[in-house]
């Protein structure tokens, strides 16, 4: 029997409006994948980074060996297969620490270059490794854990990207020395008197606190203490400018 031309252009717009369908859904699909990718590697990092922050809290406590999977696991309220997914073991969430630490505690030294006036240079270095001191002490303290035990699991770390970077600033220190912008002072000693002076602060907290009564979280105490400590250094080691006669 023949069909009407009813009965044939119904099936059609159906067939039509099911096509449409087909060809308009996967644009809308693309984009949701599109945004659940771009979201997946954003809480990845952030997963990674709450991690890293409850071990490090507990690693500059306790150290490597008195801290647990579990422990680390239960502060950053992930599962430990969880945390497990993310650092194969408790030695590599240990380095993966240590390695953030080394690049927080690096960057301030890596703006030093020969064109800049050393004074300032050498101030704002104080200053910016004081604000670690002052922000971050746990990080300082579970550094200094490692160089006592002898950087077991750091070693590599330091005989290259350390190295190679106080190498390089070492040379901008002698050429501000060669160019008498500074009295002569040998460049490695420098670095590590500004270490050793910017991070006493959070590796020893307890006793300038002791001493003092005030840490570096007192704005007052912390400004007291750039002060200082730039004073200490600089009226050392820079060349006072000339007055015109």
């Amino acid at each position: 029997m023949a069909r009407s031309p009813a009965a044939s252009k119904a099936p059609a717009d159906a067939r039509g409006r099911k096509a449409a369908a087909r060809v308009g859904t996967p644009p809308a699909r693309r984009a949701g994948a599109a945004g659940r990718t771009a979201r997946r590697p954003r809480q990845t990092e952030d997963k990674r980074s709450v991690i890293l922050s409850a071990a490090l809290g507990l690693f500059s406590r306790y150290g490597l060996h008195g801290t647990s999977v579990d422990q680390v696991a239960a502060r950053a309220d992930v599962s430990k297969s969880n945390l497990l997914y993310y650092f194969a073991n408790k030695e590599e969430l240990y380095v993966s620490v240590l390695r953030e630490l080394l690049h927080v505690w690096l960057e301030p030294l890596r703006g030093f270059s020969a064109e800049q006036d050393p004074r300032e240079a050498i101030a704002g270095y104080i200053r910016r490794k004081l604000v670690i001191s002052r922000d971050r002490p746990d990080a300082s303290r579970l550094f200094c854990l490692e160089m006592i035990q002898g950087a077991p699991l750091l070693r590599d770390e330091l005989d290259r990207e350390l190295r190679t970077l106080v190498e390089r600033k070492s040379e901008v220190i002698a050429e501000w020395v060669r160019s008498g912008r500074l009295r002569p002072v040998a460049p490695h000693h420098l670095v590590f008197g500004l270490w050793a002076l910017t991070q006493h602060y959070a590796d020893f907290a307890v006793q300038v606190q002791a001493i003092s009564g005030r840490t570096l979280q007192d704005a007052a105490f912390f400004e007291e203490t750039v002060d200082n400590v730039q004073r200490l250094v600089l009226d050392g080691i820079c060349v006072p400018a000339t007055v015109p006669a």
